[in-house]
């Protein structure tokens, strides 16, 4: 099982969950790709699982084309801790005095947002593969 540093453990099937929902993918096609040992229940089950095999890490992370440890490692909590921790603490507060940032904020959400237009256009592109591929498959019916 991964950790993060606040010792909070990283949910693999909701990661799972989350990158297969944010891609458009269906729980059976999902099951489809991965094989005729799986099921749309089967995929249900796994995403409710907090640490996944490998192997089967593996598979899907080749299959929804994303990092292994994209699903190994996302954290949303640690995720909005480091977009919180952005400001120190009083940032907003009327202090009298200047508030003094960690880092840009505007940069780093200009960053973040580019970071997720790449990504949306992956997934874009990987959801028109997908159509491609399932369309071929009613087809060939």
């Amino acid at each position: 099982m991964t950790h993060t540093n606040s010792n909070q453990k990283i949910h693999q099937g909701r990661n799972i969950k989350r990158f297969r929902e944010m891609l458009g993918i269906k729980q059976e096609v999902l099951a489809f790709e991965l094989g005729e040992d799986w099921n749309q229940k089967k995929i249900s089950l796994l995403e409710q699982k907090e640490a996944i095999e490998t192997n089967i890490l593996q598979q899907v992370s080749q299959i929804l084309k994303i990092p292994i440890e994209a699903i190994e490692n996302f954290d949303e909590e640690q995720a909005v801790n480091i977009i919180s921790n952005t400001f120190n603490e009083g940032a907003f507060l009327n202090t009298g005095h200047t508030p003094v940032f960690n880092v840009n904020p505007i940069d780093k959400i200009i960053e973040l947002h580019e970071e997720k237009i790449v990504l949306y256009e992956r997934m874009l592109k990987e959801k028109d593969e997908m159509m491609l591929r399932l369309e071929k498959l009613i087809q060939n019916k």
